[in-house]
């Protein structure tokens, strides 16, 4: 991966959020950073298509839904580059309301998704 790709990836404000949430649970389902963002499941699944275009993410397809996380052979570079803005940023808004709202969101999936 490019350093120069991996941070224009970085750079749009709800690939950053999708990536903060990322960082912190391991493995997020569409359905379940809709509800964190609160943006329309569309517009996530723009963004999540370019970190996944980019190298970023991976997808996990369970029946209709899908899943991601960081992808697995994402250099330990990048990896330290999150860790460290999850780190900075876990207090602040708007990352600190995306935490709460996926935190209370009713009926998180486990290994299947909810509607």
């Amino acid at each position: 991966m490019e350093a120069e790709q991996f941070f224009r990836s970085l750079g749009d404000g709800t690939r950053l959020r999708c990536l903060m949430l990322l960082q912190a649970e391991g493995e997020l389902c569409v359905c379940e950073l809709t509800h964190a963002l609160d943006l329309p499941q569309p517009r996530i699944s723009r963004h999540l298509g370019h970190l996944r275009s980019a190298g970023v993410v991976q997808d996990r397809r369970d029946g209709y839904w899908v899943h991601y996380r960081l992808h697995p052979d994402l250099p330990e570079w990048a990896r330290a580059v999150l860790a460290a803005t999850a780190d900075g940023l876990l207090h602040r808004e708007p990352w600190a309301a995306d935490a709460a709202r996926l935190a209370a969101m009713p009926n998180r999936p486990a290994n299947s998704c909810c509607a």
